[in-house]
């Protein structure tokens, strides 16, 4: 899981244009994405102002209230912004131990294909880099982008660069963390001890 901001800074907003200015200063929608080991889009919400926390836009959304009423199979990862639920495992904040740091390591390489993700969406869809329209229209382009990936990744569609793999993910944060905007939860905590205890002691 991730959420990213999409530049669209020719054309500034009319109304609240203030809320759409994200942490680079720039204006932005804020767009949040759910994706597979095989690029694949799961979810996404694209509606949001640049200056939205990730946390909100995941607590606001459908998948949130989704997923707290029928747990998935698995789990989802999130960087550390997002709140540490028994299905959306972030990483340690704070590493005491070798099992801490060897799940920290284990997450940022799993989490590495959301990171890749943006990159290929970016490499497929240059204008995703910079639109300059009015908000309700970028949301539009950028939810059509993500639309001809899906069907791209569907069809094996080779990536623009050549490469058929995912083994050189693009970074695409900025080095300005987020605090995460509520604590983590007991079963959060419990099930990402759990988790570290089995596969990582």
């Amino acid at each position: 899981m991730d959420s990213s901001n999409t530049d669209h800074a020719k054309t500034i907003p009319h109304e609240r244009e203030w809320e759409f200015v994200n942490r680079k200063g720039r204006h932005s929608i804020n767009v949040q994405l759910v994706v597979n080991a095989d690029l694949i889009i799961t979810n996404c919400v694209v509606k949001w102002p640049g200056s939205v926390h990730d946390a909100r836009l995941l607590r606001e959304s459908h998948i949130f209230r989704h997923l707290q009423q029928k747990p998935p199979d698995g789990i989802i990862l999130g960087d550390s912004v997002y709140q540490l639920l028994p299905w959306l495992m972030t990483p340690f904040a704070m590493v005491n131990n070798d099992a801490e740091e060897r799940f920290n390591c284990a997450h940022g390489r799993t989490r590495s294909t959301i990171e890749c993700l943006n990159g290929v969406l970016k490499r497929r869809s240059a204008c995703l880099n910079y639109l300059p329209v009015d908000p309700q229209r970028a949301c539009n382009i950028i939810l059509a982008c993500i639309v001809l990936h899906y069907i791209a990744e569907e069809r094996k569609v080779p990536h623009c660069d050549g490469r058929g793999d995912h083994s050189q993910p693009q970074a695409d944060r900025p080095d300005l963390p987020l605090a995460a905007l509520q604590p983590d939860g007991a079963a959060g905590r419990s099930m990402r001890d759990a988790l570290m205890n089995h596969y990582f002691t």
